[in-house]
This record gives C-alpha cells, sequence and structure tokens, in this order.
C-alpha cells in the first residue's frame, strides 16, 4: 500500500462512519492563529472546537499538511520530521472515547483497511495528575478490544497530553497507539522507551479549556482529535526501519545521491527534509526573511545548503531537489505546482552562497576555535557544529551547547506566543474588529482594485492585523480613502448575516475568501449589506463571530502600512 492508498482509504473509512472530508489548510494559519505555522490538524478548527457550529456537521476526517520545528535537530534519525501530513478525524462535541477507540482499533486491524497484527499493538493512556485524573475509561475500551494489562502504559502528561499549542485553549488527555516493528516477535509487556514501539496514532480527548490563569476548566462541548503520522504509518506499512526509506522520500534521497561527490546518510536525510519542507512553505505564501516564519524557512534552506557543501555539492541544486519534490506531490496538492518556489530557492542560494564563502574563509584562516565561536558561524552563517567540526577542532563545544540552548528556548518562546489572543477568546471588542476587518477588506478591494486579496489575519483586543495581495506601498490618500469607506458602512448601519450555503453558490454570489485556501462543499459565509436597498458591501467565506449591526463598532483607524515580503502588504487598524 502506497502513501496515497493510505490517504485515500483513511478518508474512505470515516466517510463510511459519517464524516465530511475537509481540504489541508495552509501550513501557514490563515485567521487567528495561535502559534507560528499549522503544527496540528485541529488548529484551523479551534473555534469549532469551542463550541461554534461546522458548516459541514459535527464529524470530520482529512489529511493536513503540518509543520514542527521543536526536534530540527533530531531530524535525521529514523522518525523525525519538519514538514509531515497527519490523518486525522474530528468529533465536535458527537461521539466520543469508545467510538473514537474501537473505530482507530477496526482500521488499524481489519484486512480491509491497514490489516495490521493485533498481536503487535499496544497503547499508552494518561496516568493523572492534579489537574484531571487517569484515564481508566480508555484503558478499560482497549481491554475490551484485547489488549492485555502489559500492553496498556499509564503514561504522564509529557507522554499522554495534548495542547493548547499557545498559552490558552481546548486540550485534554490522550491514547496513543504504538506498532511493534522489531525483527523479533513482539515482547509480552509494552515499554515506551524502546524505540522499536513505534507511536502510529494519537487520539486527544478535549474536555478542558486551560484558561489564561493556568486553570483546567470543562468544556461545554467535548471533541475527539485524532491524528495519524502519514510518514510513520508508511514506515509500518512498508515494513522499513525509518521513514527515510519509504516511497515518500526514495525519490528525493536518490536525487540527492546523484548530485553528491560524498555519501553521508544523515545530511541526505536532512536536506530531503528541509527541501520537501521549504517547498511546501514557499507554496504557502512564505518568504526567507530574518523574522517569524521567513526565518524559519531561511534556516531550513540554508542549512540544506551547508548540508550540501559536505556532500560535495559545490553548484546551485536546491531547484533541482524542490522539482522532484513537485513531481512527486504535485497532483495531491495542486499548490506546489508554482514557478515561484524554484525562483525562490535560487535567489535564496544565490545569496547563502555568498555568505557561505566568507564562512569557510573565516574556518579556513584558524585550526581550532572555541564553542562561543562556533556558535556565532552557526547564528552568522547558518554552519551547524558538525559542518563547522569538518574545517576546525572546536575546543569546549559545551559552550556552543549552551549558546545554542538558549538560542532554542527564544525560538520556542517566539513561536508559543507568536499570537496571543485572537477570536478563540471571542470578546466585544474582537467580534467588532473582525467585523471591521471584513469592512477593510471591501475597502481596499475597492480603492485599490481586485488584485487585492487576503493572505492572513490577526486580532486582538489591541488590533486588528490584515496581510493582503498588493505590489506596493500605499499612498496617504488611498489609505484615506480606505478608512473613510469602512467608517461610511460602519455610519450606515448596515446589516450582517451568516448563511450556509454550497460552495458553487456561494462562489456564484460573489463570496471571497483567503487566497488559494481550500474550502467545504458546504460553507459559511458573512453578508454584510444595507438592509433597505440590499446592496452587498462584503460577502466572505468566514467562520465567524461577528456583530449584527455595524454601527456598534465605533471609529475605524490606520496605525501602520508595511511590506510583509514580496507582493504582500499588511495594515494594523484600530477601533475606539
Amino acid at each position: 500500500m502506497n502513501s496515497n492508498e493510505l490517504r485515500q482509504k483513511f478518508l474512505k473509512f470515516f466517510a463510511e462512519k459519517g464524516h465530511k472530508v475537509a481540504p489541508s489548510a495552509s501550513l501557514v494559519p490563515a485567521n487567528d492563529p495561535t502559534v507560528l505555522f499549522t503544527t496540528a490538524g485541529m488548529h484551523p478548527l479551534v473555534p469549532f472546537l469551542l463550541g461554534q457550529e461546522h458548516p459541514a456537521g459535527k464529524r470530520l476526517v482529512n489529511f493536513q499538511k503540518c509543520l514542527r520545528t521543536d526536534d530540527i535537530d533530531e531530524v535525521g534519525d529514523n522518525v523525525h520530521n519538519t514538514f509531515f501530513e497527519m490523518l486525522g478525524n474530528w468529533s465536535l462535541g458527537d461521539y466520543w472515547k469508545k467510538e473514537s477507540i474501537e473505530w482507530s482499533y477496526e482500521f488499524l486491524t481489519d484486512k480491509k483497511y491497514l490489516g495490521l497484527g493485533k498481536e503487535k499493538l499496544a497503547a499508552s493512556v494518561f496516568a493523572g495528575d492534579k489537574d484531571a485524573p487517569p484515564d481508566d475509561e480508555s484503558a478499560q475500551i482497549w481491554k475490551s478490544l484485547g489488549l492485555s494489562d502489559d500492553r496498556i502504559a499509564y503514561l504522564g502528561r509529557k507522554d499522554n497530553w495534548w495542547g493548547p499549542p499557545g498559552q490558552t485553549g481546548p486540550c485534554g488527555p490522550d491514547t496513543e497507539m504504538f506498532y511493534w516493528t522489531g525483527k523479533d516477535p513482539a515482547p509480552k509487556k509494552f515499554v515506551a522507551q524502546d524505540s522499536r514501539w513505534v507511536e502510529i496514532w494519537n487520539n486527544v480527548f478535549m474536555q478542558y479549556n486551560k484558561t489564561i490563569d493556568g486553570k483546567f476548566e470543562s468544556l461545554k462541548q467535548r471533541n475527539v482529535d485524532t491524528g495519524m503520522g502519514l510518514e510513520r504509518a508508511t514506515m509500518v506499512l512498508e515494513s522499513k526501519e525509518n521513514i527515510y526509506e519509504t516511497e515518500l522520500f526514495l525519490p528525493i534521497i536518490q536525487k540527492i545521491k546523484n548530485l553528491s561527490e560524498k555519501q553521508d546518510q544523515k545530511a541526505e536525510r536532512i536536506i530531503a527534509d528541509h527541501m520537501r519542507a521549504s517547498v511546501f512553505l514557499l507554496a504557502d505564501g512564505v518568504i526567507p526573511s530574518n523574522k517569524d516564519r521567513g526565518y524559519v524557512l531561511r534556516r531550513l534552506i540554508r542549512r540544506s545548503i551547508t548540508y550540501g557543501q559536505k556532500l560535495g555539492i559545490e553548484h546551485d541544486f536546491t531547484g533541482e531537489i524542490a522539482a522532484v519534490i513537485t513531481g512527486e506531490y504535485g497532483e495531491i496538492y495542486p499548490e506546489l505546482k508554482n514557478a515561484k518556489i524554484e525562483e525562490e530557492l535560487k535567489k535564496e542560494e544565490l545569496k547563502f552562497r555568498e555568505t557561505l564563502g566568507k564562512g569557510m574563509k573565516l574556518l579556513e584562516k584558524k585550526e581550532s576555535i572555541t564553542g562561543a565561536e562556533a556558535f556565532d558561524l552557526f547564528q552568522t552563517y547558518g554552519f551547524p557544529l558538525e559542518l563547522t567540526k569538518e574545517f576546525a577542532t572546536v575546543s569546549n563545544p559545551t559552550e556552543f551547547e549552551q549558546e545554542f540552548k538558549k538560542h532554542q528556548q527564544l525560538s520556542r518562546t517566539a513561536s508559543a506566543g507568536q499570537f496571543k489572543g485572537g477570536l478563540a477568546s471571542h470578546s466585544d471588542k474582537i467580534v467588532r474588529l473582525h467585523t471591521a476587518t471584513h469592512l477593510l477588506n471591501a475597502a481596499l478591494r475597492k480603492v485599490l482594485g481586485d488584485s487585492v486579496w487576503q493572505k492572513g489575519s490577526n486580532i486582538t483586543e489591541e488590533r486588528t492585523r490584515f496581510d493582503f495581495t498588493h505590489e506596493k506601498k500605499m499612498t496617504d490618500d488611498e489609505k484615506k480613502q480606505v478608512e473613510d469607506l469602512v467608517n461610511g458602512w460602519i455610519a450606515a448601519d448596515l446589516s450582517v448575516k451568516k448563511d450556509l450555503l454550497p460552495l458553487e453558490q456561494a462562489q456564484k454570489l460573489g463570496a471571497i475568501g483567503v487566497f488559494d485556501e481550500k474550502y467545504l462543499d458546504i460553507v459559511s459565509v458573512y453578508t454584510i449589506y444595507d438592509g433597505k436597498s440590499e446592496e452587498v458591501i462584503s460577502r466572505e467565506f468566514c467562520g465567524g463571530p461577528h456583530i449584527e449591526h455595524t454601527r456598534v463598532i465605533g471609529n475605524f483607524k490606520i496605525k501602520k502600512e508595511e511590506a510583509v515580503s514580496a507582493g504582500v502588504r499588511r495594515i494594523k487598524g484600530i477601533i475606539n
């Protein structure tokens, strides 16, 4: 069974259980993100996990693009990736633990689906702590399916508790499924620390909401959120010992080998992983830069190039690797068929090779450098410690590790706290700002033209931040025109209504959304219109919530307009 067959079988299985198939969201959270990237399938669903009605109903299934950089230094081992695909199914206040676990077991073991040996399965459940009790319910369900006590492990919060990804939000205990990949028969007792037991599925039971003061309150709506990593599942199904030997990576690694003068398994794997992540980030509109998402992308590309140097690849090669990745994934993810991906890689590689050359000259002058100097090379030129050691002796390498840990902690803090607040809080001011943002989008399209498309937004108590496509800086006159339009519509006390419509009908009515976003067959559409003349001012795909009349918004003011990346501008606006 190849990876695409796995994707389709997963969708089909849960569709037969009453789930609607949802499209994969962007790696860049489009609205009100709580983290820098989409790190799990639940991120686009936060408002619905908190109780908002989903246009497709209470049961969903999809495969979702995800990106995590916490484990970037583990990439190259048997199972770690930065970019990965997550197969997931959700219950939004519908079924609970029994159905979730029983269906997981059926999909894993039934010969119509994965047909994995029951004798090689094990599970872990939450052991309990001061915030929540042990998950005996899940353990009992596993026992009813035939797992012995020895194959069920009670583990702590680090292993069997999920979320929230930011400071607040939905969270709860989970049960993880493991499969024995060792060549010997599976041992009677499950020991999670044994790496031959590979986690292949995780079912999260969201029954709590973590508040800003650290309390865990029961959710009004209990949800199930599951995730099966496509890469690990493919590894198990192909009876491989690591993900890089599967059909997901082999064509990429073979291309790297063909370009290389030397052999280094870890370097090949790092390049394959990082280039795959970079291609998907570029396809979702991220551009290399020194800030936020762009910094992560730049680090991935530059790390690939430095490891290419270690393999003896002296010419520009990232575009060649990208072409292989696009060929492998382009039918499943059409957004990869974008000429700008290779253009951006070429520009970044050209820029970095000049920097790389400077770093190499510095190393050539020294036979030995300190750990602190090695870290400076990493921070300034993107040299990993392993590459530095190829050219110079590193004295006191613990200095490098100390500085690197500080760097990691700062990166994680920045990622976790990048976007605080957002629509997840649903406060009065945020809801008013949200409706004002729709009016801002309409005004921008009226003043600047229909080439304006939303690229993302983030709304807090203090301001709305709106990213949109536009090639040049707005003039003062254009900004004033936009402000006047928005405030005129607010004063007119326009009506706001929500409709659940078939996607095709919504598109015929002129509804617009985030650029390149994929939508369900049934969509939630918010229309802002004049109740007397029926003139439509704004009609957008949106989950909500919104106010019912615009007069309560207040006065809108543009505080800042700036560039985000090539062809993308950003407005920060307030209301008072």
